[in-house]
């Protein structure tokens, strides 16, 4: 019944959620997942950790989608970031790599901040899709 209404609170929050919000809840799950994966790879839960680096990179792939490549150069960049990190967590998920790992979740949790920074002074997000 609880893990029910929490789905809920959760789906309300990503329904509600401007653009800006929303980015920052994918980073957010990022670094939980990574964390996640690290956790199980740590005691030996290979397939939870699989299971927690597929759900990374799907994040990564989101955030893909909402970048527009045509504001130029930062999504451009972001870009190229996001793919590196779609590379890292394939290879942490082949070779079960904490370091690899650690530096996917150190790069989601930099973006988490830097993007957090800007959503505060107000130029996180325009209307429809994030503005990077």
């Amino acid at each position: 019944m609880y893990a029910h209404a929490y789905q809920q609170y959760r789906q309300t929050q990503v329904e509600t959620a401007g653009p800006g919000q929303l980015i920052l809840m994918l980073y957010n799950g990022g670094i939980r997942f990574c964390s996640q994966a690290m956790g199980a790879i740590e005691r030996g839960q290979l397939e939870e950790a699989h299971k927690a680096l597929v759900r990374s990179q799907q994040i990564v792939d989101e955030l893909m989608a909402a970048l527009d490549l045509e504001t130029g150069e930062l999504a451009q960049n972001l870009m190229r970031l996001y793919e590196y990190m779609n590379q890292c967590l394939l290879q942490a998920n082949m070779k079960k790599d904490l370091k690899t790992l650690a530096q996917v979740r150190d790069m989601f949790t930099e973006l988490r901040d830097t993007w957090q920074t800007m959503l505060k002074s107000g130029r996180g997000a325009g209307p429809g899709r994030a503005v990077l």
